[in-house]
């Protein structure tokens, strides 16, 4: 698998990792009687903390999954895979300390390293969008 595809499978895995955690905490809290099943908010704005910021991480990703991958595709369909290599490692790296700093703080500092994270990504994104439509 090339660096493209292997970016690609890494950011959809990723994003089960964080669906898989969140489920985790969820279905804990069902079990032990702490929360109705049919009773949780769809931001975890009603669990607060870590679990809102992991479901509001969880989200940014499938929010965000649908460019990555219409960008890739595109340039599979059309042979230009030597546009998206060099730099596909660094999105998903990208992706993973987005997540992880949205996960770890809501604090100023942390929303602008994070905010940093995601410009890496939407930079990318657009280098490869002029490269492929160039």
């Amino acid at each position: 698998m090339g660096p493209t595809a292997t970016a690609l499978v890494g950011f959809a895995g990723w994003f089960l990792l964080l669906t898989l955690i969140l489920a985790t905490i969820r279905t804990a809290l069902v079990l032990s009687g702490k929360k109705a099943a049919n009773g949780f908010a769809t931001d975890g704005s009603d669990l607060g903390g870590f679990t809102q910021r992991l479901t509001r991480a969880r989200d940014n990703c499938y929010e965000n999954l649908p460019l990555f991958a219409a960008v890739v595709l595109g340039a599979h369909i059309s042979g230009s895979l030597a546009v998206t290599d060099p730099l596909a490692p660094w999105v998903l790296y990208a992706r993973i300390g987005q997540s992880v700093t949205h996960i770890a703080s809501t604090s100023v500092p942390a929303i602008f390293l994070r905010f940093g994270f995601y410009g890496v990504q939407l930079a990318i994104w657009a280098a490869w969008i002029v490269q492929l439509l160039g």
